[in-house]
């Protein structure tokens, strides 16, 4: 089965070269050496400060709201995976959905001002599929409003904004490395702070929330990163440029099929960031279209994604009756299409051929 995805595997020696010197050193975890060497890798590479590793990127949302003191509601977005909104809730914090630009798909800033309230703490926009939000103008409510922002880049690894990283917006922002992810560390996520002090404060609630020996603190939690993840993120890093590189390629072939094709609609990037080619959407005009485009694939046993669906205001543990008319509409006709560096080029010819063909006949 050809998958939406594919997690990028470096060479096997070279992983094992790292783990034969996590054996020697008997340290498997609690901020070992190359959970260091990662930590720094990664504020270089990134072009970031106060970046902190953790197990994955769930709890890296998690912590960075405790960090930074949000409670009662935030305004997040209805269209994202799941646990952008199950965060909150885990955390006891109400998500308040915004609507979305239906050509960018990001939260959109002229929706959000209107459902502050007194119990209104933060703003958690999303970089979906790795395209950058309206970073200034979010930035700007929130400023005005006495409000935190937590912007999710769970797929916004590398995008630089206006010259700089996109993870420098905000009070902080959050990654996650899963093994689908552009950069992995089999499991994992990070947290971006822009002040030290937050940093300090997660780095504590991580382990536990204890500084040292025969201390407690504060109340903690145990989402520390391994070396065995933080090995897999030292290798993946070294293949970045390549692994950025062919999943351009791949993304480009998609994009000079369908751009003639008036059939289909595609996400519109935004034109003062770069991307990393994470993801590869395309919106039918109806979801019988898309269930036609699907089915068609999997006959041919490939495997693209509803992603996302479903749109959040309809999970069972959210505010009901929330309003977002943009996102109930792109959330049954959107598609993601497999996209990784080693995707066969019959195959991804197979996959335009089907989904022209279909979308075409039935637009």
């Amino acid at each position: 089965m050809i998958n939406v995805t594919k997690t990028y595997l470096p060479n096997p020696d070279k992983y094992k070269s790292y783990i034969d010197k996590i054996f020697s050193s008997g340290w498997v975890t609690n901020n070992g050496q190359f959970v260091q060497e990662l930590e720094k890798r990664l504020c270089e590479y990134l072009g970031v400060e106060n970046l902190l590793l953790l197990a994955n990127g769930t709890l890296a949302l998690q912590i960075a709201y405790r960090a930074l003191g949000i409670t009662n509601e935030a305004i997040t977005t209805p269209f994202s995976f799941v646990a952008t909104a199950s965060s909150l809730a885990w955390e006891g914090i109400r998500p308040i959905f915004a609507d979305i630009n239906p050509l960018t798909l990001n939260l959109d800033p002229a929706k959000i001002s209107k459902l502050i309230t007194p119990k209104t703490s933060a703003i958690v926009p999303v970089h979906v599929f790795g395209n950058a939000c309206d970073v200034e103008s979010i930035e700007k409510i929130a400023l005005q409003n006495n409000l935190k922002t937590i912007f999710d880049a769970a797929h916004a690894f590398g995008i630089n904004y206006k010259g700089k990283s996109i993870l420098n917006y905000g009070d902080a922002s959050t990654l996650s490395f899963h093994g689908t992810k552009v950069f992995h560390t089999i499991e994992g996520g990070a947290i971006i702070f822009k002040e030290k002090r937050h940093l300090e404060a997660a780095r504590l609630m991580i382990n536990f929330g204890i500084p040292g020996y025969d201390q407690i603190a504060t109340l903690g939690i145990n989402c520390k990163m391994n070396e065995f993840q933080a090995a897999m993120g030292l290798c993946v890093l070294d293949d970045l440029e390549f692994i950025l590189s062919e999943r351009k390629r791949v993304w480009g072939k998609y994009t000079n099929a369908f751009s003639t094709c008036t059939s289909l609609i595609l996400q519109e990037q935004n034109d003062l960031s770069t991307q990393n080619y994470s993801y590869y959407p395309v919106i039918f005009e109806s979801e019988a279209v898309l269930l036609k485009v699907k089915d068609a694939l999997l006959e041919k046993q490939i495997s693209p994604r509803r992603y996302f669906y479903p749109s959040l205001e309809t999970i069972p543990y959210v505010v009901k009756e929330q309003n977002v008319p943009l996102s109930a509409s792109i959330t049954p006709r959107i598609l993601c299409l497999p996209i990784y560096p080693d995707l066969n080029v019959s195959v991804q010819d197979s996959i335009i051929e089907t989904v022209i063909k279909i979308a075409s006949l039935n637009g």
